[in-house]
């Protein structure tokens, strides 16, 4: 019997698995899951930008549009709108800079970003697949996950 006709016919016998959630609970879930699809490409974007300054001392769009792995149209695009939410500044062919409030957004971004990534490894992801899925993940989660990702790998290490 496949997984699927398994799953039927556990349903159809009362044995299904989680029930729905409250109404509250469950539209909560969604409101989260939505709000987070909102604001990762905002951070994904900030987060670059933040480590392109870092290891390479700037930001070009070039940069941004290779390591994304989109259109430099697209980029553009992007940086008009993190200028609008006063993340980061530029001015034409210039390298970008993140203000205060980017830095802080790129730092938080890529904190839980490592806690996730650490946590995929220490699972025994391999590091390309860990790389991936922390990239998604990242956004996701929330604290109190992240936190007990965090004293897991932390107990690991130990």
């Amino acid at each position: 019997m496949s997984d699927h006709e398994q799953l039927r016919t556990a349903t159809s016998h009362g044995q299904s698995g989680d029930a729905l959630p409250p109404v509250e609970q469950h539209a909560k879930q969604y409101e989260t899951v939505r709000y987070a699809h909102e604001t990762e490409l905002i951070e994904d974007y900030v987060e670059l930008i933040g480590d392109l300054i870092r290891h390479r001392g700037e930001a070009r769009a070039a940069d941004i549009a290779n390591r994304m792995a989109v259109s430099q149209a697209t980029v553009s695009k992007m940086i008009r709108r993190l200028n609008e939410l006063g993340l980061v500044t530029s001015k034409p062919y210039r390298s970008l800079f993140l203000t205060e409030e980017g830095q802080a957004m790129a730092e938080t971004s890529r904190a839980r970003h490592n806690v996730v990534l650490h946590f995929l490894r220490a699972l025994g992801v391999d590091d390309s697949t860990a790389r991936i899925d922390a990239e998604g993940m990242e956004h996701h989660v929330s604290d109190e996950t992240l936190a007990i990702m965090q004293r897991f790998t932390e107990q690991r290490q130990s």
